[in-house]
């Protein structure tokens, strides 16, 4: 069973492959080995889940090289939750795509997509620091090409900007890299914590100060303030449909800071980090006000949602860890939901763009409407889908900090703000009217299997709000897990120790 970690890597190159020969003949059949590939993820991720659960640290060393020489890859209940959140959301992102015709506008739609599940679970699974970054690299590669998918100036430009500042991230990650193995000659990340400690101390200032490099560039990749300003211009540039996957990106950012900081970067980096986050969660949801546009308005939802999981894992205490990683699933979830319903009222309604203004009536409205509605109590965090559970926890966590009262005033008072945010939106959008006719030929006939990824979206939020309880238990064990360094060490390096 410990050879089945590696598949969420081999399953997404062999579909890219497979997908790549149908590109120009029988695209359908290329499209059906996607959705088919995709399934498959989610049953092995499901697998996955199950073996973590019981409470073991389980590493796969590639090629039977042992850590720290070889490359290993760690398996345990972060990894997994991450592993299942991501076929999650790539199964309702693969069947929207399939069904609004988006995967025809280009040749290279299938391949790209599974080459990014490559790079996202590979980042999820290695235990090495150099490896993280060449997962980094596969999926940043992969989504210049979706971000870009369909063409258009707006995506080129944004799609420009987003390659630039990746690249300075990629530099920085790369200088981190070299500081650390020059202090401790080694990558692997259970290694690096055991040579930390015996580090002469002129050496441990350097240490730090690759620790926060570090930092710095997966704050990047989480869209924090003040290098967040990459991410609403590429995601509101992106197709709907590509921006609903890219919502799992922001949290490989979230991710690589929870495995990483009590191995290498160090509780210290909670002083940087929470400022930062509560700072970001109210630009995002005044961004959120401020929308005019429904793309630009899942934007910056996604990052007022990211920023409220941060700020629970900047406290760097187990019990609030615990409740980030119960509102992690809710906020990937409920902002990719956002951007499939902004795509579909984008292809549905009579008016070009994506402008929250009154329209002429149209088929599907009110189908439109519920959706949203259900998706704008999701992302505000109200009863009784499972946002108001997430955000409720957190408060709880973090009463014993001193930052308590800022984190309660900015919580509860940009989930006021996400109310009147998405009830002016959806009143524009679907109570309001726009008597002038309807111009023939710019709607498109609605399909309402379309809305069926969207759907299941919401069933799956749903189900984290009845299951809160067993989930519950499953967060607190995996931050418990994460805290418990030794364990990871011992389950990492003892292939070492008995060779």
């Amino acid at each position: 069973m410990t050879a089945l970690i590696a598949v969420p890597l081999l399953l997404p190159v062999f579909a890219a492959t497979a997908s790549l020969l149908f590109r120009r003949r029988r695209r359908a059949i290329g499209a059906a080995i996607s959705i088919a590939a995709t399934a498959l993820l989610l049953c092995t991720n499901v697998a996955l889940v199950m073996q973590a659960m019981r409470g073991e640290v389980i590493a796969y060393s590639l090629g039977d090289w042992p850590a720290p020489y070889g490359i290993v890859l760690v398996l345990d209940r972060l990894a997994a939750l991450m592993l299942i959140l991501t076929a999650v959301l790539a199964l309702a992102v693969i069947v929207h795509a399939v069904l609004t015709g988006l995967d025809r506008k280009g040749w290279h739609f299938h391949p790209l997509f599974h080459f990014q599940l490559l790079g996202v679970n590979g980042a999820f699974l290695t235990g090495d620091l150099f490896n993280l970054f060449v997962f980094f690299e596969v999926l940043l590669i992969a989504s210049y090409g979706l971000l870009l998918h369909g063409q258009g100036a707006r995506r080129l430009t944004a799609g420009v900007q987003y390659v630039i500042v990746n690249l300075v991230g990629s530099t920085i990650f790369l200088i981190a890299l070299g500081m650390l193995y020059g202090v401790t000659g080694t990558l692997n990340m259970a290694d690096v914590l055991v040579r930390a400690g015996d580090l002469p101390v002129g050496d441990q200032g350097l240490f730090r100060a690759a620790g926060l490099l570090l930092l710095t560039v997966f704050a990047l990749k989480a869209a924090l303030l003040p290098l967040h300003l990459w991410l609403p211009r590429a995601y509101a540039g992106a197709a709907p449909t590509v921006a609903a996957l890219f919502a799992i990106m922001t949290k490989v950012g979230a991710y690589a800071i929870v495995r990483t900081g009590p191995l290498v970067i160090g509780a210290q980096a909670g002083a940087y980090m929470l400022p930062a986050a509560l700072g970001t969660m109210l630009l995002g949801f005044a961004g959120l006000l401020a929308a005019r546009h429904l793309r630009p308005m899942a934007a910056y939802a996604l990052i007022g949602s990211t920023a409220t999981l941060l700020a629970a894992i900047a406290l760097f205490e187990p019990r609030a860890l615990a409740a980030g990683l119960y509102y992690l699933p809710h906020t990937t979830l409920s902002a990719a939901l956002l951007f499939l319903l902004a795509d579909l009222v984008v292809r549905w309604r009579c008016v070009e763009g994506d402008a929250i203004v009154p329209t002429p009536e149209y088929p599907g409205q009110r189908w439109l409407g519920v959706l949203f509605l259900t998706a704008g109590v999701a992302l505000a965090g109200l009863p009784p889908l499972s946002g108001f559970i997430g955000k409720l926890l957190i408060l709880e966590a973090s009463l014993a900090s001193v930052w308590a009262p800022f984190i309660w005033t900015l919580i509860l008072g940009t989930s006021l703000v996400a109310v009147v945010a998405f009830a002016r939106a959806g009143s524009t959008l679907f109570w309001k009217r726009d008597l002038t006719p309807a111009t023939a030929g710019t709607g498109v006939r609605p399909n309402f299997r379309e809305s069926a990824p969207a759907v299941f979206l919401i069933v799956c939020l749903v189900a984290l709000t009845l299951a809160a309880g067993p989930v519950t238990s499953y967060m607190e064990a995996t931050s418990e897990q994460v805290f418990d360094v030794g364990a990871y060490v011992k389950a990492v390096l003892v292939p070492l120790e008995d060779g």
